[in-house]
């Protein structure tokens, strides 16, 4: 392997971790830190309601740059054909499941759900907003569950990098 090419593959892998920290790090602290904080510090559910709704929003962004910086880099390392940087099934089974499920949020759960909740949070009538928010809660729980089963996938995403790292320092894994 050339000078470069290591320092290409370096920076290629580095990248993919750096990405993978975001998506699993950045949903990690909105589900341990930021979903508490603002549900013990705002004054009503609306306003943090409201904020959680924008929260996640910017972090489905960050979902999407870190999944195009795996794909990109993951095809880097695959074009490189460098023995000691390839990609393993499981890494491409891995995050294409995961990009399926960030898609699936992204695109058609989450705007329903904002939806919902911003008609909730405008009715007046006691039933019509207690159903509304029925309805709402009824949508957000598969997106919960999905968020947590893309946590799940990214850690075992970092145990297989993990091992393959291990594996080729000669560590039985």
């Amino acid at each position: 392997m050339s000078r470069g090419t290591n320092w290409w593959l370096v920076c290629a892998l580095s990248l993919e971790f750096l990405a993978l920290g975001v998506w699993v790090g950045g949903l990690i602290v909105l589900v341990g830190a930021v979903i508490p904080a603002v549900f013990n510090t705002f004054g009503g559910q609306d306003s943090g309601g409201f904020f959680l709704t924008r929260t996640f929003e910017g972090f489905n962004r960050l979902v999407v740059a870190a999944l195009a910086t795996m794909v990109v880099t993951m095809g880097y390392r695959w074009w490189s054909r460098e023995p000691a940087a390839q990609v393993s099934r499981a890494e491409v089974g891995v995050v294409a499941i995961m990009g399926l499920i960030a898609g699936l949020i992204i695109l058609v759960l989450h705007p329903k759900a904002a939806a919902l909740q911003a008609e909730a949070f405008a009715l007046q009538d006691e039933q019509a907003r207690k159903a509304a928010f029925e309805a709402f809660f009824r949508l957000h729980m598969p997106i919960r569950s999905l968020y947590m089963v893309n946590l799940g996938l990214g850690l075992a995403l970092l145990v297989i990098k993990a091992k393959r790292s291990l594996h080729r320092e000669g560590v039985p894994t």
